[in-house]
């Protein structure tokens, strides 16, 4: 265990972490929401410091990031733990782990362990994922201190449920992040998350402010955020952020609490890539469809990244993340990594 940051003593040894939104006030001996942060004797505690649960690589796309390194290799980490509860959670089997009483699980992997790895795997980026890192954040934030140290990108694929001191914090040592915009409804987000809408708004804002390459991901889902006045609410919204941050609109699948919910029509994505583009956003993407995943030149409108299911078959960018054809400087960081014409 590590001591925790971000918390503050008060009476009868509570602590309330002020890490993320919640301000979870913790009594002794207990966790708060997201079952991994700990009082013990007036202390705050990580249980999940050195406590990895997933290590994969995976392509940089499948964050996803687009607009970030095209092709690169993302040595991808998470513990258990969330502090949201989406009732459509794809990981739930590790997010949702200790909230259900099963406590914390994972090897022994410290951040020299973890940038030792990815540099032996040669990846050029760690990526804390999976999970949701903010509940990790002592565990990445000492990672991607090294990880900078080193050469080695870091970016966060995240709910946005943070506060902004830490969030200020680690943006010094992340490259880029997704985060996932599930609605522009706070009743959504109440009701089907456990959490508010205002504070993953702010966080967008901040990564934003203080620097970080950002693009957005939203899963629609049949029946709850997939008519065509909330996806303008959402479009608008990242057009006010910058017409070049990316929007993934992502297909729904039935899982763990959401069983009952139909997969997304294909034609409820095009739809959405629609809305996007006559809002005025660059570059829209469509998620887990196997179609809607090429870059085009927002200029001349030519293919210049051509991909399926997060491979990138072909990069036609030029040197200085350039067009090809017209020379339109392409929105993003290193979009001419690996480029197949020069």
């Amino acid at each position: 265990m590590k001591e925790a940051k971000y918390y503050e003593k008060i009476e009868n040894q509570k602590v309330r972490c002020i890490l993320c939104p919640r301000y979870c006030i913790i009594e002794p001996s207990k966790s708060g929401f997201c079952g991994v942060r700990r009082n013990i004797d007036g202390e705050l505690y990580t249980l999940v410091y050195g406590r990895v649960v997933a290590r994969h690589v995976d392509p940089i796309e499948k964050k996803p990031l687009y607009h970030f390194l095209p092709g690169s290799r993302a040595y991808s980490i998470a513990t258990v733990g969330c502090n949201l509860a989406c009732k459509f959670c794809q990981n739930y089997e590790i997010s949702q782990y200790p909230r259900e009483g099963r406590g914390v699980v994972g090897e022994k992997f410290y951040p020299e362990d973890l940038v030792n790895e990815a540099k032996e795997l040669e990846c050029e980026v760690i990526a804390y994922t999976y999970t949701e890192p903010t509940i990790f954040y002592e565990l990445a934030l000492d990672t991607a201190k090294l990880a900078h140290k080193e050469g080695i990108k870091n970016v966060f694929v995240t709910n946005g449920y943070i506060n902004e001191e830490p969030l200020r914090e680690i943006a010094k040592y992340l490259d880029a992040v997704n985060v996932d915009l599930k609605s522009m409804r706070d009743e959504f987000y109440w009701e089907v998350c456990s959490a508010h809408l205002a504070p993953v708004l702010k966080s967008i804002k901040n990564y934003r402010k203080y620097g970080v390459w950002i693009e957005i991901t939203t899963l629609v889902i049949p029946g709850y955020n997939d008519s065509k006045e909330e996806l303008t609410r959402i479009a608008k919204f990242i057009k006010g952020i910058g017409d070049e941050v990316p929007w993934h609109v992502s297909a729904f699948y039935p899982h763990y609490k959401f069983l009952h919910v139909p997969r997304t029509p294909v034609d409820t994505l095009r739809m959405a890539y629609d809305i996007g583009r006559e809002i005025g956003l660059r570059y829209v993407y469509e998620g887990n469809v196997g179609e809607g995943e090429d870059t085009y030149c927002y200029n001349c409108g030519k293919l210049l990244v051509r991909r399926y299911y997060h491979s990138v078959l072909e990069n036609r960018i030029v040197r200085g993340s350039r067009c090809y054809n017209c020379g339109a400087i392409i929105d993003g960081i290193g979009m001419d990594w690996h480029a197949t014409e020069s």
